[in-house]
């Protein structure tokens, strides 16, 4: 027992720093409601905040992007730039550089 007699353990000699001890322990790590598990969840709501930010400024990139198709002249714009649609009485070339083709090797 002079292990116990050590100067370290002497204010656990005391009943009520041994609980307040334990009690704290157990809250800090083995409880369902821990520090530990508490940050985590904080974490989690950090990343999700992040998460919620970015898709709102996405919904706002689309809000515009829709109010331009909204128009006819944007309408007509987003047609002929993506989907190469022309007039009856219109021709359209593309013209593509080297670089910008996709080869396939064929070794």
């Amino acid at each position: 027992m002079a292990f116990f007699k050590h100067k370290i353990f002497k204010p656990f000699k005391n009943i009520f720093v041994l609980i307040i001890t334990l009690f704290v322990v157990w809250m800090l790590f083995f409880d369902a409601n821990s520090w530990l598990i508490h940050n985590e969840l904080n974490s989690d709501i950090h990343d999700l905040e992040a998460e919620k930010e970015y898709y709102q400024k996405e919904i706002e990139k689309d809000k515009k992007a829709l109010k331009k198709l909204s128009t006819e002249e944007g309408l007509e714009k987003f047609a002929r730039e993506e989907y190469y649609m022309k007039r009856d009485s219109e021709e359209i070339f593309i013209i593509e550089y080297e670089d910008s083709l996709k080869t396939q090797n064929n070794d």
